[in-house]
């Protein structure tokens, strides 16, 4: 009796765990899901627009806002772990640019997104 229990939960365990793809569930309940080359379009658009915002003279935390909204679009980018570590890398100068802006650095600021900027197009090119 005690091998069957034990038969007959490790056999619902294995049919719940079978059933369910996290994978295949992760787009559903509303939730946009986007391509690498998508994300990493989105992450490059709201670089540029932070450096506009520089150019044409913002204040630093409106510039702060720019770059955090980059980095959390950075957050979509799925692809494989190498893909990953570089876009961590290129997160942490998103970063100090962010902190910079903070500051009301905004040149320094400018030029981190301008690394950031080049280390994400790299990105492009290991998917």
């Amino acid at each position: 009796m005690k091998i069957l229990k034990s038969a007959i939960v490790a056999f619902s365990l294995a049919l719940t765990l079978g059933s369910f793809s996290t994978s295949a569930v992760a787009c559903e309940d509303g939730r946009t899901c986007y391509t690498p080359e998508q994300a990493i379009d989105m992450v490059l658009q709201n670089i540029k627009s932070a450096m506009d915002a520089i150019d044409s003279g913002s204040e630093g935390e409106v510039v702060a806002a720019l770059i955090k909204s980059a980095s959390d679009a950075s957050k979509e980018i799925n692809a494989n772990d190498v893909v990953d570590r570089n876009r961590q890398r290129a997160n942490g100068i998103l970063k100090k640019a962010r902190k910079e802006a903070k500051k009301e650095q905004l040149q320094v600021a400018e030029e981190h997104l301008k690394q950031a900027k080049k280390k994400f197009e790299a990105l492009k090119g290991m998917l």
